[in-house]
């Protein structure tokens, strides 16, 4: 890695991406390689702590995950992207349990995400130990690199604020100064509903996924939810709380302003407006399709040499090298023995 500054992103394996993570993660995380040391983290222990009733699911989940960052662009050809999977780097979980020992239960409790998904996500038990904790694994994730940025959303805010005061409390109980305060990177994120025009979840099955056949998308775009003022064709448009004028808007900036005022005046009606919508979608999506098919028929990725679990495995080398460094300093400042691993 170079000597630019750090930053540490992740994404869950708990189903196929799509359309939000497109807009929301994936063109920041392109942009991010052309400026920072980037680690690109599978974080298949956070998917586990929600989906542990059915995690045979989560080691395909993340390759096809891989397949899907390099279709968008994330190249970890280059010298200052490391890709790799959570759970190779057995030093997560042992910093996490350092960090747990020092974190206030009240500091825990009161990260937002914590309850609203405790509210909303319905039909799994996440009122565990581990699902409590894991704004602590997130910590541990960035505190292990070093991450010096991390990029979020407005939403995420509170999760960074909770490692940077677990920095400064492990700094005061150990007088050791090893991890850097992450700063918040704020992202750009255009914000898109899902299908139904709630938010966009794999609970609620109302995404696009980056994968989908044509005919796929072409049904799904069908059943989008549309103007609820609007009844007959004749009637006029309100694009602006159309969901389907607002992807034309996301996914196609230029052509949006003419289809929004056809919409407006009565000279567009829904049908046409989804069925060509599909069709944008449908060419959005082609580059994720086509390296999933060279994927199956050569074994490799397309440019990049090697299938998912070799990329997956040469990260953990990287990954694991810093991630050593990190728990011997660790070690040390809270006066446990250095194993053989760390000797």
């Amino acid at each position: 890695m170079s000597e630019r500054q750090r930053v540490l992103s992740g994404m869950r394996p708990t189903g196929p991406l799509h359309l939000g993570h497109l807009v929301g993660a994936l063109k920041n995380w392109v942009e991010l390689q052309e400026r920072y040391d980037c680690f690109f983290m599978v974080a298949d222990w956070h998917a586990l702590m929600s989906e542990y009733e059915h995690p045979s699911e989560i080691a395909e989940n993340s390759r096809q995950m891989v397949y899907d960052w390099l279709a968008a662009g994330i190249d970890p050809r280059r010298s200052n992207v490391c890709i790799f999977r959570q759970s190779d780097i057995q030093e997560h979980l042992e910093l996490y349990m350092v960090l747990s020992i020092i974190a206030p239960l009240g500091w825990v409790e009161r990260v937002p995400t914590y309850k609203e998904q405790l509210r909303e996500v319905k039909g799994r038990d996440l009122a565990t130990y581990g699902f409590l904790g894991y704004p602590v694994l997130q910590a541990a994730d960035i505190l292990l690199y070093k991450a010096d940025t991390v990029p979020v959303g407005e939403d995420q805010i509170p999760h960074l604020e909770l490692t940077r005061e677990i920095v400064r409390r492990f700094k005061f109980l150990y007088s050791a100064d090893i991890f850097p305060e992450p700063k918040p990177l704020l992202t750009q994120e255009a914000k898109l509903l899902g299908l139904d025009g709630r938010k966009m979840s794999k609970s609620y099955d109302n995404f696009i996924a980056l994968s989908e056949s044509p005919d796929e998308i072409r049904k799904k775009a069908q059943k989008m939810f549309t103007d609820p003022k609007r009844i007959k064709m004749t009637d006029p448009g309100h694009p602006e709380t159309c969901n389907v004028c607002h992807y034309w808007q996301v996914f196609a900036p230029q052509e949006a302003p003419k289809m929004w005022e056809e919409c407006r005046t009565s000279k567009r009606g829904c049908t046409q407006n989804k069925q060509e919508l599909a069709e944008l979608l449908i060419g959005k999506t082609e580059r994720y399709r086509q390296v999933r098919e060279e994927a199956r028929m050569r074994g490799v990725t397309a440019g990049v040499t090697g299938d998912a679990d070799k990329i997956l495995a040469d990260g953990a080398t990287r990954a694991r090298a810093i991630a050593k460094d990190t728990m011997t300093e660790v070690r040390k400042a809270i006066k446990l023995p250095l194993s053989i691993r760390y000797a």
